[in-house]
């Protein structure tokens, strides 16, 4: 219920948005074409979000006969963490990608995609990259996906559009004129960014602690964590740039130059995730699993290794 009033804010302020900027574009025949316009796109969004964010990240599925034995065990992971976790099944991707990262999509978790870098199963051992998808799990499960990806899909047309009016509607009679214009143009994607972090840092904290639940390794993804940051700003990844309103998805920020906590930052300091994450030490229990029962944070076996991904 607390994500499908998010969902229902998200949507209602970005729709507002939408009204705004036609009426800034062509007054009150403007507002009507961006109400219909918004809406039109929230109905896109919802069914079609999910596949225009893999499409642009040019995900590949992921299958038992994929050629690479390391991908098709971190595929083999997702599914036997979901199940566990009483979730349905979600599709697996991987992404070609130096810079290690992962995002989940999809309308709700029986329609539920994850997708991790090449870069990252290269980087982190089999434990951190178990942590690291269960995180991207409690996304799903906690019915995250569906906010992030509209919110995506829609700040990114915002921008769009914005930009349009400044080329397209600054004449005299338009409300505002061109000084009108130009703010909306510098102003609407600020704001459109301001509501999608509004909620997306609490989120985050959030997701840590399912993923820490779901995966029983709580120090597993705080180590992940702490080696995706040091690692992510050493490769660029060029789609996210192009498109930083889909930075919001990604388990860390994925574009260059991020901040710290703060009103303009799409994601929590590592640092304090990390520490929030450490705070479940192995042997303490680890609250709201869906039996109702405290859980034990139980590393996988064996330990840190290697792994497949070198």
């Amino acid at each position: 219920m607390n994500n499908t009033l998010r969902t229902f804010m998200l949507l209602a302020g970005l729709t507002a948005l939408f009204v705004g900027i036609g009426w800034l574009i062509g007054g009150a025949a403007g507002m009507v074409i961006g109400l219909v316009l918004a809406g039109g796109m929230n109905l896109f969004s919802y069914w079609n979000a999910d596949k225009i964010v893999l499409r642009m990240y040019r995900a590949q599925p992921v299958d038992a006969n994929h050629p690479d034995a390391g991908v098709r065990t971190y595929a083999q992971d997702v599914l036997e963490m979901a199940a566990r976790a009483g979730m349905p099944p979600p599709k697996v991707y991987v992404i070609e990608g130096d810079q290690p990262n992962a995002f989940a999509t999809g309308r709700n978790p029986e329609n539920a995609a994850v997708a991790a870098t090449v870069g990252l199963l290269r980087m982190l051992d089999r434990r951190e990259v178990r942590g690291v998808m269960a995180h991207e799990l409690a996304h799903v499960r906690h019915r995250d996906t569906l906010t992030m990806t509209i919110t995506a899909t829609l700040a990114g047309a915002i921008s769009a559009i914005a930009n349009i009016g400044l080329l397209f509607g600054g004449d005299r009679d338009r409300p505002g004129g061109f000084i009108g214009m130009l703010a909306l143009a510098i102003l609407a994607p600020m704001a459109a960014g301001v509501v999608q972090m509004a909620i997306s840092r609490s989120r985050e904290y959030e997701a840590d602690r399912g993923g820490a639940e779901i995966s029983g390794d709580p120090e597993a993804l705080a180590s992940a964590l702490s080696k995706i940051e040091a690692w992510s700003k050493r490769a660029i990844n060029h789609t996210a740039e192009r498109n930083p309103a889909t930075a919001q998805m990604f388990i860390i920020n994925p574009l260059s130059g991020e901040g710290a906590d703060n009103l303009f930052s799409t994601h929590p300091s590592t640092a304090n995730r990390v520490a929030a994450l450490r705070k479940l030490a192995p042997g303490r229990p680890i609250e709201g699993s869906r039996s109702g029962q405290a859980r034990t944070a139980v590393p996988v076996t064996g330990g840190r290794r290697s792994g497949p991904w070198g």
